[in-house]
């Protein structure tokens, strides 16, 4: 992971756009917010609350979909599916 990568978890909503705003006020031209899982709709809120309250002028995309084959707690593999949103300033 780079410095300019946001990886949602449990947190909530705000300290990832808080993050995300951070990374910016730093001098970041681009953060790229990436997500697993059930947590995928939280990566699309945090992207769409920076775009449309923090930064305005923000671009969105390409937005890169995928899928993870990982271990099973129960043994075995499963899919899961990821996101990664870049925002550009």
């Amino acid at each position: 992971m780079t410095e300019n990568e946001i990886l949602i978890g449990k947190k909530p909503l705000m300290s990832y756009v808080l993050a995300v705003i951070t990374q910016f006020s730093n001098g970041a031209e681009k953060v790229v917010i990436k997500a697993r899982g059930k947590t995928i709709s939280k990566a699309v809120d945090v992207a769409q609350i920076v775009k449309n309250k923090f930064a305005k002028d923000a671009e969105i995309g390409p937005i890169k979909i995928d899928t993870e084959e990982v271990d099973a707690k129960e043994g075995g593999k499963i899919n899961i599916s990821t996101i990664e949103i870049p925002i550009s300033k």
